[in-house]
């Protein structure tokens, strides 16, 4: 059963039980007033022709039971005239007796006593129902019996069409009901059908649906969970696509990197193995031998670095990356002499949290990256700013600088900019891999801008805390 549906049975029940008890409650009172009221009148009718009667004997005006039947044909007769029927009789005998109801009155079982009176009430055979008064009083020495009744089946015919009304009234209520509230449900529950068909849509491969629910009950608020939940979900999902991708890419640059030295080394060994060759010829081939065993050495000890950095819980302490910058460069100046490369730094004084060993392996990839960007005789500029957070490390060179495209993944492993020269240089892509690790682990983030006047500007924020001398 659909929660529409679900909602107009329950706003059914609902309005039913309400206007059921309600209405038969007011039927009820109202009749029950209307009786209680016509109670009252006959009794106060009743006592006012008791009060003639007795009168009437206690003047003398009887004299016998012609007068008594005379002096109710009198009464009786008259225009507005409360009772419709009357019966007189004393002991068990029928004196007098008018009206359609009189035979049903003599027979009745409660008589009243002197001076006072007894309310009842009887239905004749024609399902006419009338209220009953019986009393009785002396005239003489003679006790009479006096017993008046009055129609009131207009009261309960009053009833049976409020009752009638009351069932038509509750058909039409109920339909309006049912048609009002399954409209209202409708329209509640619409969004709902929104939010069904995101699920399905996701559940299809279609990240990127959105339901954009506009409205500022609970439902609205349920539409931007779901839809930033979908973002998220589709964030993730093409950030591990991204990631599968990246390790495509590193597989394939792994064997590449592996595969070229790999066979270098077979092909000059098995030259070595099965030529004789000249002693220059010899030597050549073991220079390359080396070189290429050197450059598998290279890329392997990366790696590990790479991997340690990644396994490794690093333990900071206070230190000053101002003088441990300094001291990396002042051991890296007669590799930039030897290539003609100016080298100048500016390290602003203050402590914080850092690891040194990985925090100088930092400083000493990003000064190679850029030697080897400048090539020969070109600049390099090293700062440190402390901040409030830690430092900001930043290295400039005056270098051809790196495309906008290739800046976003200059931190993945292999990735070179310029493949032919990097790896005539002996690099394999692993340097800024690492340093990305290593702020990464220090809880920063690593930049690369373009420089003015050319060349490339790369800044490793570090956040791991500040300490003021």
């Amino acid at each position: 059963m659909k929660f529409r549906i679900k909602i107009m049975v329950c706003m059914l029940c609902l309005v039913s039980i309400i206007f059921g008890v309600g209405s038969s409650a007011l039927i009820h009172i109202s009749f029950q007033n209307g009786l209680e009221q016509e109670k009252n009148t006959a009794e106060n009718s009743y006592r006012l022709l008791m009060y003639t009667l007795q009168t009437s004997g206690e003047m003398g005006i009887f004299s016998g039971a012609e007068d008594i039947r005379d002096t109710l044909r009198q009464i009786a007769g008259q225009r507005g005239n409360y009772w419709d029927s009357v019966s007189l009789v004393e002991s068990d005998e029928v004196l007098y007796s008018q009206g359609k109801a009189a035979e049903y009155l003599a027979q009745a079982e409660r008589k009243g006593e002197e001076d006072s009176c007894v309310v009842t009430f009887f239905r004749t055979d024609g399902g006419s129902r009338y209220i009953r008064v019986s009393g009785g009083f002396l005239v003489g020495d003679h006790t009479l019996y006096l017993d008046a009744g009055h129609d009131i089946s207009a009261l309960y015919e009053n009833r049976e069409y409020q009752q009638k009304s009351y069932r038509i009234i509750f058909v039409i209520a109920m339909i309006l009901c049912a048609f009002f509230s399954y409209g209202t449900a409708f329209i509640l529950t619409r969004p709902l059908a929104g939010l069904a068909k995101g699920a399905r849509e996701i559940a299809g491969g279609n990240l990127s649906f959105r339901s954009a629910i506009r409205s500022g009950d609970e439902v609205g608020s349920l539409s931007k969970d779901f839809d930033r939940m979908a973002e998220r979900i589709e964030n993730d999902v093409r950030e591990l696509e991204h990631a599968v991708e990246r390790q495509e890419r590193f597989v394939g640059s792994f064997t590449h990197e592996m595969k070229t030295p790999m066979t270098a080394v077979i092909g000059y060994a098995d030259l070595l193995r099965s030529q004789d060759l000249t002693e220059e010829e010899r030597r050549d081939a073991a220079d390359y031998i080396f070189s290429e065993g050197k450059r598998l050495e290279r890329l392997s000890m990366k790696l590990l670095d790479i991997y340690v950095a990644e396994q490794t819980e690093i333990q900071m302490s206070m230190q000053s990356p101002g003088r441990i910058t300094g001291d990396a460069a002042k051991h890296f100046r007669p590799i930039c002499e030897k290539k003609k490369i100016t080298l100048k730094g500016k390290y602003e004084k203050g402590k914080c949290l850092l690891e040194p060993d990985l925090f100088r392996s930092l400083i000493v990839n990003l000064m190679d990256n850029a030697a080897k960007a400048v090539g020969e005789e070109g600049h390099i500029w090293v700062s440190v700013r402390m901040t409030d957070k830690g430092c900001i490390l930043c290295v400039e060179d005056d270098g051809p600088g790196i495309p906008t495209e290739a800046r976003a993944h200059l931190t993945e492993a292999f990735y070179r900019v310029d493949k032919s020269r990097s790896r005539k240089q002996g690099g394999a892509g692993l340097g800024l891999t690492l340093c990305a690790k290593i702020v990464e682990m220090h809880g920063g983030a690593l930049s690369f801008k373009k420089r003015r006047g050319g060349g490339t500007r790369v800044c490793a924020e570090l956040r791991g805390g500040r300490y003021e001398n």
